[in-house]
């Protein structure tokens, strides 16, 4: 797994699963003790710091529902609640590139950034097309509303600190595919 599809794949966990759920575990006590500095490829270790601080998945729970569960989310992590666009759009793209698609939905934040990773691990002779594509139609195009909206909302500095963190990694990933393409 190269830096592009880890920093996707650390972000796509943190926003899509809750933070006490078994999976997250071992990555919770990578940023708690401080140890996913290390292995960041992004200049972000004072934010770093800030979300280690601020990580203790038993606190991180109820703010991780209010943030983006249910009917009642304060901000909905899916792009259909943010954009006038179906979620079937993000899905028949996704079968378009090759990706295994279950029943899940496939518009929300984390599940994106998710297929990024998922796209650079299983890369084919136009992945950088691919990767282009899923980050300006299907992420860059309502992330800064959505990540905006998480810090404005957001109980604990976790979840501030994550959204700041997303923001500056899918404006380096971006810059990262352009600079690949040229």
């Amino acid at each position: 797994m190269n830096d592009f599809s880890m920093v996707c794949r650390v972000l796509g966990t943190l926003f899509y699963r809750a933070p006490q759920d078994a999976v997250l575990a071992p990555l919770m006590v990578l940023i708690k003790e401080g140890k996913l500095v290390e292995h960041w490829p992004l200049d972000q270790d004072d934010l770093l710091a800030r979300l280690g601080k601020s990580c203790a998945p038993e606190i991180l729970a109820g703010d991780f529902s209010a943030l983006f569960d249910g009917d009642t989310a304060k901000v909905p992590p899916f792009r259909s609640s943010w954009l006038a666009a179906p979620e079937s759009d993000v899905r028949a793209f996704l079968g378009e590139v090759g990706m295994p698609l279950s029943g899940a939905v496939t518009d929300h934040f984390g599940a994106l950034l998710l297929a990024a990773s998922w796209l650079e691990d299983h890369a084919q002779q136009d992945e950088i097309i691919g990767q282009s594509r899923l980050f300006d139609e299907f992420l860059l195009s309502w992330s800064d509303i959505f990540l905006g909206k998480v810090e404005a909302n957001a109980a604990t500095d976790f979840y501030r600190v994550l959204a700041i963190i997303s923001r500056e990694a899918l404006q380096a990933l971006r810059e990262e595919l352009t600079e690949e393409s040229e």
